[in-house]
């Protein structure tokens, strides 16, 4: 199956896309997922125990299964904001 993987502030720059096409296999978890982006970037390693993972923009656990045409997003953890 394909799905895109989204990447933002760090993680882009790290990667130097935004955005990445992914093949997969049938019933491949977030969790899987993540794992093999790691392998393929691993200057991402250490990041991803602050990363909130998304799919079609909804934040999920990393026990989620991915069907066809999901769209996963890695972000950064926000901070800031008003006091």
């Amino acid at each position: 199956m394909q799905i895109q993987v989204r990447l933002f502030a760090t993680y882009r720059e790290i990667v130097g896309e935004g955005q990445l096409a992914w093949t997969l296999r049938d019933g491949t978890t977030v969790r899987q997922l993540l794992e093999a982006v790691l392998a393929e970037y691993p200057r991402l390693l250490g990041h991803e125990k602050s990363m909130l993972l998304a799919v079609n923009h909804e934040v999920v656990r990393p026990d989620v299964v991915l069907r066809e045409g999901d769209e996963v997003a890695l972000l950064p953890p926000v901070s800031g904001g008003r006091r």
